[in-house]
């Protein structure tokens, strides 16, 4: 494995820290560090299912940053790993070394598609922003104090697995059945734009875009991008 990543900036590097702070609120399950040739993507998981019968929807949030030069790098560390490093660095550096040891979780290895992606939708930030709020609220009031991890579960999936309401479908699609049978962007996809800082300030009138392949939703912010996919219908 490639034993450090070097960034063509020093900025590039300290937003990658503040990225990584902010996922550490959500998680503690690690970051993937994807680099082809000169661009890192760098994966975390707001949410995954935990089996094969759970109704919460894999939201991924990515960050990408330039590289001085090209590497191959495809890494899942620990978070606290390389926070460590990270508190070592200078403001003017722009390398950071990388953990000796990798993780083995289930969630790197869900890898949205590269390619294929359709224009779907606009939605304002502010929207997504009430969306993942009113979220939050409606957790807290429905989980006591006592409540054990199955029932957090059981209210995190009905939360966040619902969709965020009707979107407008691609005008070719406008009126078909397929339009129609259309679901839409998963609410936990709003939570991660939201708890990772993606989204514009509120008021500022900042807008996302949507696209769509497959089952895969892509919601494009200011600040980084949110992958999300529905938990598959129950028969």
């Amino acid at each position: 494995m490639t034993a450090s990543l070097r960034f063509a900036e020093a900025a590039a590097l300290q937003d990658m820290a503040t990225y990584i702070a902010r996922a550490r609120k959500i998680q503690e399950q690690g970051i993937r560090l994807q680099a082809v040739g000169p661009v890192l993507a760098a994966w975390v998981p707001v949410m995954t299912p935990g089996s094969l019968v759970s109704r919460l929807p894999a939201v991924l949030g990515l960050r990408t940053a330039a590289l001085e030069a090209p590497q191959e790098v495809d890494a899942t560390v620990e978070l606290g790993a390389v926070t460590e490093r990270l508190a070592r660095l200078g403001p003017s550096e722009t390398q950071l070394p990388l953990p000796p040891s990798q993780l083995t979780v289930p969630w790197a290895a869900v890898t949205p598609p590269r390619s294929g992606w359709q224009p779907y939708a606009e939605i304002a930030d502010d929207a997504l922003r009430d969306c993942a709020e009113a979220g939050i609220a409606e957790i807290a009031k429905a989980v006591p104090d006592t409540a054990g991890a199955a029932v957090v579960e059981q209210v995190r999936e009905e939360v966040w697995g619902r969709t965020m309401g009707a979107l407008p479908a691609p005008e070719a699609e406008q009126g078909s059945a397929a339009a129609e049978s259309l679901p839409g962007l998963p609410a936990g996809a709003a939570f991660g734009a939201h708890a990772l800082n993606f989204l514009a300030a509120a008021g500022a009138d900042g807008r996302s875009t949507i696209h769509r392949q497959g089952p895969w939703w892509r919601l494009s912010s200011t600040g980084g991008f949110i992958l999300a996919r529905p938990a598959p219908s129950r028969l």
